[in-house]
C-alpha cells in the first residue's frame, strides 16, 4: 500500500485548519460546520489507506448523524450567545489557560513518547482478512469483542455532550422561559 504524500499532507493541512476554525470560530453553527470538514478529512485520510469501510463509517456516523444531532440542538437551544469571552477577562484567567493548555500538551507529549506499542491481536494481513471473511467483518467482530469498552464510552461521551448542551440552555434561559423572553408588552 503506497500512500501519495501529497494527497496526506493536503488531507491533513484541511484537518489542521478546520480544528482550528472549530476552537476560534465564535459561532457555534459554524464550528460545528467547521467540524464536518475534519470529519471528512479523516475520512479522506482513512481511504488512502485502503480503510474504505472506516472512511465511509466516518462520513456516515460523524459527519451525518452525530453533527445533524448536535447541529439540531445547537440550534434548537439557541446558545449562539457566547457565554464566556477569553478577550474581556483578565491577564490572570489567560495565563491560567495557556498554562493549563501548555500542561495537557506536556502530558500529551509525555504520554506518546512514554507509552510501548502493542502489537495488533492478530496478524492482519490481505490474505488473513479476507480468509477471515473481509473487512466489514473483522473490523466489526474487533469492535464488538475486544473494543467494546471504549465503542461504549463513546456514546456516553456524545450523551454527555447533548446533556451539557441542555444543561446551558437550561441555565441561560431559566426553568421555565423560552430563550429570548422578556416579559410581558
Amino acid at each position: 500500500m503506497a500512500i501519495s504524500p501529497v494527497f496526506f499532507y493536503l488531507f491533513a493541512a484541511m484537518a489542521i485548519l478546520f480544528s482550528l476554525m472549530v476552537v476560534f470560530k465564535r459561532n457555534p453553527v459554524a464550528s460545528a460546520f467547521s467540524l464536518v470538514m475534519v470529519f471528512f478529512a479523516f475520512a479522506g485520510i482513512y481511504a488512502l489507506l485502503d480503510a474504505h469501510l472506516i472512511a465511509a463509517l466516518q462520513v456516515l456516523v460523524y459527519a451525518g448523524a452525530i453533527m445533524v444531532l448536535f447541529i439540531f440542538v445547537i440550534m434548537l437551544l439557541n446558545i449562539d450567545v457566547p457565554s464566556f469571552d477569553l478577550a474581556r477577562s483578565h491577564a490572570a484567567v489567560k495565563i491560567a489557560a495557556l498554562a493549563a493548555c501548555l500542561a495537557l500538551l506536556g502530558c500529551f507529549i509525555w504520554a506518546f513518547k512514554n507509552t510501548v506499542f502493542h502489537a495488533p491481536i492478530a496478524n492482519f494481513t490481505p490474505e488473513t482478512v479476507e480468509a477471515a471473511g473481509g473487512n466489514t467483518r473483522v473490523v466489526s467482530e474487533l469492535m464488538f469483542s475486544d473494543y467494546i469498552l471504549p465503542f461504549e464510552l463513546t456514546s456516553v461521551l456524545l450523551l454527555g455532550a447533548i446533556v451539557g448542551a441542555v444543561a446551558m440552555a437550561k441555565r441561560k434561559a431559566g426553568p421555565n422561559l423560552p430563550p429570548g423572553y422578556k416579559g410581558k408588552a
